[in-house]
C-alpha cells in the first residue's frame, strides 16, 4: 500500500507528492513542523501541538495557511487514508515559493503545507523496561530553540553523535548547564524526590508531552521545580529520564559509559511513563477537538 501525503491541495501517493524547488523551507529551513502522535486512530495532545505550531508560524510572522478546524479535517484525512493506528503525524508549514532572496518575500505569497503519516510511535515497551544511553553533546543550536522550526542541522549532528556513540539520545548543554536532548527534554530527580527540568525559554522547545508529563507529576503530588541543572547534576542524580512524542517517557540509565545511580531505570521515571500509557489508552474522539 503506497503511502498518501498532502502538498498544497492534493492528496497523492507519497512518492509522487513534490514541493516548489524555491519554496522557501527547501531553501531557508524558513518553516515550522509538528510530530504528532497518533494512538488508537486518535491524536495525543493535538490541541497543545496545533496550539504550538500557531506560535512558531506567529514568531516566524508566517500567515497561518488555513483555519485549525481546516488542518485537522486535513490530519484526520491522512490518519484515514495511511490506515494508521499507533504512529506520527507530520505537518510543514513554509513560508511558501518566491524568487531566492533573503528577506520575505512581498506580494500574496501563499504558505506551503504539507501532511505525511506513518506507522510505528516510539521504541518497544521492552527499551523502556531497560532504560537508554545518553551522550552529553555540546549545544550549538541558535538563539529561538523555543521555535520549532525545520532548521535542524545541529539536531541532526547531535543525533548523528548519539548514533556513532551507541547512545539512544544526545543530551545538549551550553557552559555545564543542561537544555535539552536532540529530539525531547530532558529531566532528573533529585535524592530529595524532587524532579527537575529547564524552564520554558528560548533556549529550549517547550515540549507538548513536557507539559502533559508535567501536569501529570503535580497532580500525582510529585515535587517539580523548572529550574536550570547541571550536566554534573544529572551525573550524580537518582534518576534521569526523557520526554518526547514518540519517547513518552524514556528512562535514562547512562550518561557518557557512566551509570545514573544504580543503572537501572527509576521508579519515578516508569510511574510517569505507566501514567502517560494509560493516558494514551485512554484517548477518546474528543481527541481531534480544538
Amino acid at each position: 500500500m503506497s503511502h498518501v501525503a498532502y502538498v498544497n491541495g492534493r492528496y497523492l501517493p507519497q512518492k509522487q507528492a513534490q514541493v516548489h524547488i524555491e519554496d522557501r523551507g527547501y531553501q531557508f529551513a524558513d518553516g515550522v513542523y509538528e510530530v504528532i502522535c497518533v494512538w488508537n486512530g486518535v491524536p495525543a495532545d493535538y490541541a497543545g501541538h496545533l496550539k504550538r505550531l500557531n506560535r512558531s508560524l506567529n514568531e516566524l510572522r508566517i500567515a497561518s495557511p488555513m483555519s485549525d478546524g481546516a488542518l485537522t479535517f486535513i490530519v484526520k484525512e491522512i490518519v484515514r487514508r495511511n490506515h494508521v493506528s499507533q504512529g506520527t503525524v507530520y505537518m510543514q508549514v513554509n513560508r511558501g515559493v518566491a524568487p531566492r532572496a533573503h528577506p520575505f518575500p512581498t506580494g500574496n505569497v501563499k504558505p506551503s503545507v504539507v501532511v505525511t503519516a506513518k506507522h510505528g510511535a516510539g521504541p518497544a515497551e521492552s527499551v523502556a523496561e531497560k532504560g537508554v544511553k545518553v551522550i552529553a553533546v555540546v549545544d550549538q543550536r541558535w538563539g529561538r530553540c523555543d521555535i520549532k522550526t525545520v532548521g535542524l542541522l545541529p539536531n541532526a549532528l547531535a543525533k548523528q553523535a548519539a548514533a556513532e556513540g551507541k547512545a539512544f539520545e544526545a543530551l545538549l548543554h551550553r557552559d555545564g548547564i543542561v537544555t535539552e536532548a536532540s529530539a525531547s527534554n530532558a529531566w532528573l530527580v533529585t535524592k530529595d524526590q524532587i524532579l527537575v527540568t529547564h524552564p520554558v525559554t528560548n533556549a529550549i522547545l517547550a515540549g507538548v508531552t513536557r507539559g502533559t508529563v508535567l501536569k501529570m507529576a503535580r497532580a500525582a503530588g510529585y515535587k517539580v521545580e523548572e529550574r536550570p541543572f547541571t550536566l554534573d547534576e544529572t551525573k550524580t542524580a537518582k534518576e534521569v529520564f526523557l520526554t518526547g512524542t514518540t519517547t513518552f517517557v524514556m528512562p535514562v540509565v547512562t550518561i557518557d559509559d557512566r551509570p545514573v545511580a544504580n543503572g537501572a531505570p527509576g521508579t519515578v521515571a516508569l510511574d510517569l511513563r505507566q501514567r502517560y500509557r494509560a493516558y494514551l489508552d485512554g484517548l477518546t474522539e474528543t481527541a481531534w477537538n480544538v
